[in-house]
């Protein structure tokens, strides 16, 4: 149906898409639980913000399932190298979602102010920790990771994981973990109660102010401050998977791909105007401003996609082992299977989604939580 080098674009396309998912739909609920002992002032304001997530976070975690599945069906050569030589960084990450719903699950069993508030912050822990290493990890990419292949395609890791905690990459992570932060204090500001919103709606001007500060620093550092990477000679889309079939420049600007397509600059412009957006109309507590809030995000991973574009993981060590979109995927069989498979799927996922929201549509109030008489 599609040719070799079209279905690495489709799918290229497609990761990105989920990468904006997991950012967009679990990136709420990160914020919401690292905000939970900033916007509450008591047991019930605490159990209300819990509240707001409690019946779709699960759910919201199929995003980031689906993109570690396609990972290593679609981009085998990536998951391989990412996975195992930021093993401690995934680590913790994985280690922090395994906490979330201990965290829900524990913090009410006992009914003791210090059992809750020592659960309350492993809450705010493991939400600071996804939302800060995963702007980390996005920055290294940038910065290049210390791996390389041998002539028989065995890797070998030559970094260890305080060598990511690069100033640049830690302005990534801050830029993550501010984005992040403002999404939460927006959905907290559309369905918390009136008095946790007024104090989301500040909270997320705050964030998006931050987040537009790191995003902009961020990018100037990569215009003067941080070598790209770039294929010269021939770059052949359709051969093997074999990185060592090209060779690659260390020193060119990551801006390259803007200049070549244009439109790629409608990326970060999005991610400006969403956090103007924030700033402008999260006062009312509405719908829009997670909206706009759910731009800032994808525009900010869409910037970060398109000035990488076409490497998906480059090499500091051996310029020539970085992992691109022409020669770190699975088959074209393989490929084409797993299109077909998401075309059918991914529409299902959303729609079900959709209709999980809007049957739980409204504010959570803080009656609800005393006729309720719901714990956690």
């Amino acid at each position: 149906m599609f040719d070799y080098e079209t279905l690495r674009v489709i799918w290229w396309a497609l990761l990105g898409i989920l990468l904006i998912g997991f950012a967009i739909m679990d990136g709420f609920d990160f914020g919401i639980a690292a905000l939970l002992r900033v916007l509450t002032r008591s047991e019930e304001e605490r159990l209300v913000l819990l509240e707001t997530i409690e019946p779709t976070w699960e759910g919201n975690q199929v995003w980031f399932i689906l993109g570690g599945g396609a990972t290593f069906a679609a981009w085998p050569m990536l998951y391989a190298v990412s996975f195992s030589g930021m093993y401690l960084a995934i680590f913790l990450v994985l280690l922090a979602f395994i906490m979330r719903p201990v965290g829900f699950n524990f913090r009410g069993k006992v009914h003791d102010p210090r059992w809750r508030n020592a659960w309350d912050w492993v809450l705010v822990l493991s939400g600071v920790v996804v939302m800060l290493i995963s702007g980390v990890a996005f920055g290294n990419l940038f910065l290049g990771v210390p791996f390389q292949f041998d002539g028989n395609l065995r890797m070998t890791w030559h970094g260890s994981f305080f060598e990511l905690l690069h100033p640049f990459a830690l302005v990534a992570g801050l830029v993550s973990l501010s984005m992040l932060l403002a999404h939460g204090a927006c959905w907290a500001a559309y369905k918390a109660d009136h008095v946790i919103a007024d104090r989301a709606a500040r909270m997320a001007r705050w964030a998006t102010l931050a987040y537009s500060v790191f995003y902009v620093v961020a990018g100037i550092w990569l215009a003067y401050g941080a070598a790209g990477f770039a294929i010269v000679g021939p770059v052949v889309t359709d051969g093997p998977s074999n990185p060592l079939y090209k060779e690659v420049a260390h020193g060119s600007s990551w801006f390259a791909s803007y200049m070549q397509y244009p439109w790629f600059w409608a990326a970060p412009v999005l991610g400006l105007l969403g956090a103007i957006g924030v700033q402008l109309i999260v006062a009312k507590r509405g719908l829009g401003a997670f909206l706009c809030s759910s731009v800032m995000v994808a525009g900010t991973i869409l910037s970060a996609g398109f000035a990488l574009f076409p490497f998906l993981l480059p090499s500091s060590l051996d310029p020539r082992s970085s992992l691109t979109v022409w020669d770190a995927s699975s088959s074209r069989g393989t490929l084409q299977l797993m299109l077909g498979a998401a075309l059918v799927f991914m529409p299902i996922i959303i729609a079900y989604t959709s209709w999980v929201f809007h049957v739980l549509r409204g504010r959570v109030t803080l009656e609800h939580i005393r006729e309720s008489g719901h714990t956690y």
